[in-house]
């Protein structure tokens, strides 16, 4: 929503607040908490039977129930998400290799077979992690061997 508000600067909006007055203007800025500033602004009563003429208005985010964009502004955001995944899909390209196995320890599809970070010693049970298991044999997991589970 933030990014369709901040491609909309300048155009033309409704906003209805949670009380349900209106207010038609032209977007001027936005935050990060939905406060706009609005310009060129007609306010509408609740009921529709008065109407006020304002340079400005500042509208705290809080108190918005909807906005109604333009079409056109709603598309340009479209085509914006849809450029930057073509460039991350070229850019996993150029990498070379499937992400997932890169970042997750070789192993397709990722993660580790204990769902425990990868911290020495938990592993996926690789014969590299074994020695620092407890004697486990290969996919065991944290595992205690047998014969240590019956100790007191």
């Amino acid at each position: 929503p933030l990014s369709l508000l901040k491609t909309a600067q300048s155009h033309p909006m409704l906003v209805e607040l949670k009380n349900g007055e209106t207010y038609n203007g032209h977007l001027v800025s936005c935050d990060s908490w939905m406060n706009i500033n609005l310009r060129d602004v007609i306010c509408t009563s609740k009921d529709g039977d008065r109407f006020w003429r304002m340079p400005e208005c500042y509208i705290r985010g809080s108190t918005i129930k909807y906005l109604r964009i333009p079409d056109e502004v709603i598309d340009m955001v479209k085509e914006d998400a849809q450029a930057k995944s073509r460039n991350r899909t070229e850019m996993n390209k150029n990498r070379g290799g499937n992400a997932s196995q890169n970042q997750r320890g070789g192993r397709p599809g990722g993660g580790n077979r204990n769902n425990v970070g990868n911290r020495p010693g938990q592993g996926y049970g690789g014969p590299a992690n074994n020695a620092m298991r407890l004697g486990g044999a290969a996919g065991q997991g944290n595992r205690l061997p047998h014969a240590a589970k019956n100790r007191k």
